[in-house]
């Protein structure tokens, strides 16, 4: 994200008259009952200069007076939340796969599209045959899409490459993107997504080129986090063992694709390496989700995918009474759950996966910050942390439950500055 030039006057904006300013609080995971605890404060004011939130008023606090050397935002007596966070995407992709879908309603599984040359290998080729500026001008429409949902960050995945230069060129998207918007793009490197076919029958050799070859220009190009789906039909406890070391070694920070087809060890093996999330945990056994906690691993659950493809839901609700930490991402992919919609998935939380208003409220605010690495600058309305905000077009923020399914997104603010209103993205 592009930062204020130091040398100009301070940009101070004030939103003032805040029917509701609901947050989470603090700079660190919640888990157990504090996930259900939110500061729901009325008639509030908030002062943000240069990006940052400098303090939080009652109603006329700023402005009362100096009001001509600031930026007001009138909030009409509606809720204020954090900005949502989207911690689990992959958004950089070329190609569609509709056909898929259509497949899928017609009894085929998941797996079996896969073995026929559809599924990761099918939008590998498709992305792979993608110029630089095609992919980046699709992966920006979904951003512009996100945001107009309440989005201010997001986390996307490269792995729809498998080769170096592949890539890498989904790496560039996102760090140029992260530049160019004004929202927080959280690269990560997935080159273990998938075998990729031309190494069908050398799968050891594949992960040794991750290993050896990729990861590091990876590190290099802006990568933060190394992903791996540790999954049956995927790779191996023992082949994203290998692939998360690596990673840490270059400084990159693990996460893991664990335990969505079948419990093979993902949530065992994200503890042991101290992964910053483990994001499906369908399948994953409740030992392993134990040492998750003990380890302070958060449990990032994608409820679009499960429904996409009619497998259970994840357990949000055990986890959360046994004290895990939980986030909510979209997994925005082409294949298994095309979807970014923050109001479907706020749907599914509350009625299919027994979360609480608050509790999904927390999940993706400050949860879903920490997940991304970012818990100490947004996530929450705190002097301090970014002046990242949605206003949200309700009497009352359990409307965003209450009114199923509804994109409530009327305005979102970055860093002090509205990015969207009702009309479109202004970038």
């Amino acid at each position: 994200m592009n930062e204020t030039d130091s040398t100009n006057e301070k940009n101070r904006t004030i939103v003032k008259n805040i029917g509701q300013l609901v947050t989470p609080e603090g700079s660190e995971a919640q888990f157990g009952s504090e996930m259900n605890r939110l500061s729901v404060s009325r008639q509030r004011e908030i002062l943000i200069e240069d990006g940052t939130i400098r303090e939080i008023g009652s109603q006329g606090d700023f402005t009362g007076s100096n009001t001509d050397e600031a930026s007001v935002v009138d909030a009409e007596g509606e809720p204020v939340l954090p900005g949502f966070i989207d911690p689990h995407t992959h958004f950089v992709f070329s190609g569609y796969r509709a056909e898929e879908f259509q497949m899928r309603l017609e009894g085929k599984s998941y797996e079996e599209i896969a073995e026929e040359g559809g599924g990761i290998a099918r939008s590998v080729r498709s992305t792979r045959k993608a110029g630089f500026a095609e992919l980046k001008r699709e992966a920006k429409g979904r951003l512009r899409s996100m945001v107009g949902l309440g989005v201010t960050a997001v986390e996307g995945k490269t792995g729809y490459g498998l080769d170096k230069d592949t890539e890498l060129k989904q790496l560039r998207v996102m760090t140029e993107l992260n530049e160019e918007t004004p929202l927080d793009v959280r690269p990560t490197f997935l080159g273990a997504h998938s075998v990729p076919e031309e190494y069908a029958d050398r799968r050891e050799e594949y992960v040794d080129s991750i290993v050896e070859d990729i990861a590091p220009l990876a590190a290099e190009r802006g990568a933060e986090f190394c992903d791996v789906f540790c999954d049956r039909g995927a790779f191996t406890v023992e082949e994203s063992r290998k692939v998360l070391k690596r990673g840490k070694e270059l400084g990159l920070v693990p996460k893991i694709h664990a335990d969505e087809i079948a419990g093979i060890g993902g949530a065992e093996l994200a503890a042991e390496v101290g992964a910053i999330s483990a994001d499906h945990l369908l399948k994953a056994s409740e030992d392993g989700l134990r040492r998750m906690k003990e380890n302070g691993v958060i449990a990032v659950l994608l409820p679009l995918t499960a429904f996409s493809l009619q497998e259970k839901y994840a357990r949000g609700r055990w986890m959360i009474d046994h004290g895990l930490p939980v986030s909510l991402a979209t997994d925005l992919n082409p294949g298994s759950c095309y979807s970014e919609s923050i109001p479907l998935l706020f749907s599914l939380a509350t009625l299919y996966m027994d979360l609480t208003i608050e509790e999904t409220i927390t999940a993706l605010t400050l949860n879903a910050a920490a997940a991304v690495d970012m818990a100490d600058r947004t996530g929450t309305i705190e002097p301090g942390k970014q002046g990242d905000l949605v206003v949200i077009d309700a009497p009352d923020y359990r409307h965003l439950a209450y009114h199923i399914g509804a994109n409530l997104a009327k305005r979102v603010i970055k860093s002090g500055e509205t990015i969207w209103q009702k009309g479109g993205p202004n970038f």
